[in-house]
């Protein structure tokens, strides 16, 4: 069956006000509850036989009662979903106080655990989810700590927090069986291969990175996230990394690596530095003609400038007392 068949969509429709429909039925009970009355008092002082408005005042009370039953409230940023009979009529999105058929149904049956845990496991309490409202606000879901291998092969602990609400109540409701459940399965398989697809911070030349790239792979995996939610109506606003590490194994070994790298780059800079300043030096001394020095001698004072610059420890200087050729 093809995607466009089976694909939800949502209709949004108007209900009857909840003041005064709750005015109306009022009044229905109050009609029904004073025709009973009347007519047990003409059966008691008559003693006609009333059944037809007997049974009537009856059966109005009872549609009373039974239309107590459609009364709802939604708060702002909430719908409710309304099924008859299993058939999909429409979905309240306007806030306030609402009338509808009572026969509306109220939900499926959820367990949910109740805290109480016993030896062998925790106790659950199954009851009715409420008339299918849905909550329209947006919500966070913080994914844990996932352990994945990153594009080069390494173990890394990642986590990110996806911002998203219910844009089509619909698709939430009948095209997947606990929208909520399927944000949270369907963002951490995002996240694992979003994960599995850069390199944590050792890429090829301008390649981006897990670290480098912090906007660019936000975005990337709120799009993937999005492709992914879609079928259950749901809209991704916002996802963001929240942590990001190497995994504990290799942790010391990355990080005696990163030191390592930066000691070379460092190192880099010192010696370029330090032969920067030999060579203005070296310029320096020719141009203004303070000292010719052949060949060998220059790469004697070179040496020497080199060790200087460059040391760790501080360099103690030998006063040569004689000539330079000496």
């Amino acid at each position: 069956m093809s995607e466009q068949t089976i694909k939800s969509q949502e209709k949004e429709v108007r209900v009857m006000n909840g003041w005064v429909m709750l005015v109306l039925n009022l009044l229905v009970l109050a009609l029904g509850i004073w025709l009973l009355i009347h007519t047990l008092i003409l059966v008691t002082r008559r003693g006609e036989s009333m059944w037809i408005s007997l049974i009537g005042s009856i059966l109005i009370i009872i549609a009373g009662l039974i239309s107590l039953g459609g009364f709802f409230t939604l708060q702002p940023n909430e719908a409710r979903v309304l099924i008859l009979f299993g058939a999909y009529h429409g979905t309240v999105r306007a806030s306030g106080f609402h009338w509808a058929n009572p026969f509306y149904t109220n939900g499926p049956m959820v367990s949910v655990a109740s805290g109480e845990e016993t030896k062998e496991k925790s106790v659950k309490i199954t009851y009715p989810k409420r008339r299918y409202k849905i909550s329209l606000r947006a919500r966070n879901f913080n994914s844990d700590k996932l352990k994945v291998n990153d594009k080069g092969g390494n173990p890394i602990e990642i986590a990110a927090v996806v911002v998203w609400r219910v844009a089509d109540t619909a698709q939430a409701t009948f095209d997947v069986d606990d929208y909520e459940n399927y944000v949270r399965i369907q963002s951490e398989s995002a996240i694992r291969h979003l994960a599995s697809s850069y390199a944590y911070d050792h890429g090829e030349e301008n390649e981006l990175t897990l670290r480098s790239g912090v906007d660019a792979v936000s975005q990337a995996l709120r799009e993937q996230i999005q492709e992914r939610l879609a079928k259950a109506g749901v809209l991704v606003e916002e996802a963001r990394l929240t942590h990001l590490a190497y995994a504990p194994e290799i942790a010391q070994a990355m990080l005696r690596r990163q030191q390592a790298e930066a000691i070379i780059a460092a190192r880099q800079k010192i010696v370029h530095g330090a032969v920067t300043m030999v060579e203005m030096a070296l310029h320096d001394l020719s141009e203004r003609k303070v000292i010719t020095l052949d060949d060998e001698r220059k790469a004697s004072m070179v040496s020497n400038l080199m060790v200087v610059l460059c040391g760790e420890s501080e360099v103690h200087p030998v006063i040569n007392t004689g000539t330079l050729y000496a």
